[in-house]
């Protein structure tokens, strides 16, 4: 492909200079996408942009190439453009794509995110770059150690603004704004458009563009890219039944997604064992490590990565085939980006979600919301399994029948000798199981998995809950009431009138309350900022005027208590600890 290809596909038409073009025709992008067809031209023409574009639509390029184009050349002290993201992990695939990107025009990119030695970013910023590509948090932390001026700016992008505002980075985010020019350029991408977003559009955008790409819809008389099933499965039986769907499905890359750092460890080590090349990924792990494991999965020597929601947003495998849900998504919405990670440019993917028995009717929810059919399916049984197996070595010997590889002729003369003492199909039977033996992947899988008989609903069932533990209650299992400034008439408390933690969660002690003007949202952000937890891990809240509690998961206290003992609140580190019943 030469740079003139562009010409005739489209990138030259949205005006990018020769150095983008070429470095577009050597990473081998052949047209732009609708997003970037939408938004090159206005941002080029200094134009601010409120635009709404799923994950996979390349939105990335969208506003990367035009920032580049507009940013003055390399050299100066200061960055003349800001990329606020919401996680580590997309901070380092951002600004890889800018130095892509960039890489004939010299742009100077760095990006800062928790996690990494401050001191490498301290000299880098000392040094001088173009573009930084930060999450808020540290972004503000350089801000008030006077290492990162943003004076000189010329663009800003907030990219997955709502997932920013929904780990509580809203007033991080105004802070940040605050010290940048007035006569800035601000873009912001979003998957989804809140009241929250339009606010935030309207206080700090100026006359934008407004586009909105959604997914290309399927073709009529076309099957879905993604095909969506789900397995009703007792809590106790969900590891077995995972690897027993993993081995008939024989993903070529999965993602599996968790909701606490402990399960992805656990679950890792269970598939682990289990035959498969499973990774882990959640915000326990440090950066270096973070970045071999998805090496790993990128350059194929990993087949599954298992991950909490928080530490796999942004992540953009190539060639992933499966995304799993171990557990059902809270959200319609979280279902549906994370199974926007398949079925791209092409290629069909598949989703799976294993729900326990509680949870089934929320799928009926999820497909309501998405309009998407999710077929319930039975879990494979130790016979479908065997099967499967068998079909895998038959598929084998036929490849290399068909193959006709003159390797073979050396076990010729095997089959000869043999022939004189046994029948012909008794020796190819017999090097059959062999074959079958050998290649086999935990063959001594014989735990037998209860089927779940699902009920008709019933009038006065809640929509999208089933039955079970809560179900009527008027909330929603795994999701608790958060109670926002403690009044003494919550329900749930013991007879000393202390507020009893739900089933599985552990209360927190925090040492500020509203004198130090703590709100919810502050604790919800600095745990999520820097935890693998989301803000609808985090249980009930209380605030009192010197101190707060906060219900989290009891498989994640370590990680909460050692992230808030590391987190400044209102300017101040707080006391954390377990709750102690006198305070």
């Amino acid at each position: 492909m030469t740079a003139g290809t562009n010409d005739d596909t489209g990138f030259a038409e949205l005006g990018l200079r020769d150095e983008l073009l070429k470095a577009l025709t050597t990473l081998g992008y052949e047209e732009p996408t609708p997003i970037q067809r939408e938004a090159i031209p206005p941002m080029l023409a200094g134009r601010d942009l409120l635009g709404q574009a799923a994950t996979g639509t390349g939105k990335t390029a969208a506003f990367s190439l035009p920032l580049l184009q507009t940013i003055p050349a390399p050299g100066g002290d200061n960055p003349s453009a800001l990329i606020l993201v919401p996680t580590r992990e997309l901070a380092v695939q951002v600004s890889e794509a800018i130095h892509r990107y960039g890489k004939d025009l010299g742009t100077r990119v760095l990006p800062i995110y928790g996690g990494q030695p401050i001191g490498r970013q301290l000299r880098a910023l000392e040094h001088g770059v173009d573009v930084v590509v930060a999450t808020p948090g540290r972004a503000l932390d350089h801000i008030s150690r006077g290492t990162l001026h943003l004076h000189d700016l010329r663009v800003v992008v907030l990219d997955e603004a709502d997932e920013m505002l929904d780990m509580g980075f809203a007033e991080d985010i105004e802070a940040i704004l605050q010290e940048t020019p007035e006569d800035r350029q601000t873009v912001l991408f979003s998957a989804t458009m809140p009241p929250r977003i339009d606010g935030l559009a309207r206080s700090h955008l100026n006359d934008p563009v407004r586009i909105q790409i959604g997914r290309a819809p399927t073709a009529a008389g076309e099957a879905p890219l993604v095909r969506q099933v789900a397995y009703v499965v007792p809590r106790a039986h969900k590891p077995a039944a995972l690897g027993r769907v993993l081995d008939v499905e024989a993903p070529g890359a999965a993602l599996v997604f968790c909701r606490t750092r402990d399960e992805v460890d656990q679950l890792t080590e269970t598939l682990n064992g289990r035959g498969y090349r499973a990774e882990a990924l959640h915000g326990g792990m440090g950066q270096e490590q973070r970045d071999r494991v998805m090496a790993r999965l990128r350059n194929g020597t990993a087949d599954l990565l298992v991950a909490t929601d928080v530490a796999a947003r942004g992540l953009d495998v190539e060639h992933l085939t499966h995304v799993v849900n171990y557990d059902v998504p809270s959200a319609p919405e979280s279902y549906v980006h994370r199974i926007g990670r398949v079925g791209r440019a092409g290629r069909e993917g598949v989703a799976i979600t294993l729900a326990e028995p509680r949870e089934h009717r929320m799928l009926k929810t999820i497909e309501r919301i998405t309009k998407q059919r999710i077929l319930i399916e039975k879990v494979p049984t130790v016979a479908d399994l065997r099967a499967r197996r068998l079909e895998l070595t038959r598929a084998a010997l036929h490849e290399s029948l068909v193959a006709d590889d003159a390797a073979l002729s050396q076990f010729r003369v095997v089959v000869e000798t043999l022939s004189d003492e046994f029948d012909l199909m008794e020796i190819a039977i017999a090097a059959v199981k062999l074959a079958h033996d050998a290649a086999a992947i935990g063959d001594g899988d014989e735990e037998e998995i209860p089927e779940i008989t699902l009920r008709a609903p019933r009038e006065g069932d809640r929509p999208g809950y089933g039955s079970g533990p809560g179900a009527g209650s008027g909330d929603r299992p795994g999701r608790r009431v958060s109670v926002r400034d403690a009044d003494g008439r919550g329900r749930g408390r013991d007879a000393g009138g202390r507020r009893v933690p739900a089933g599985g969660m552990t209360r927190l002690f925090v040492g500020a309350g509203r004198a130090a003007g703590i709100r919810p949202q502050d604790l919800v952000g600095a745990i999520t900022g820097e935890s693998s937890l989301s803000g609808r891990d985090i249980g009930a809240i209380e605030i009192t005027d010197r101190f707060s509690l906060v219900e989290v998961p009891e498989g994640a206290v370590d990680e909460v208590i050692d992230t808030l003992r590391r987190t400044t609140l209102k300017g101040r580190r707080p006391v954390v600890r377990r709750e102690r019943f006198n305070q």
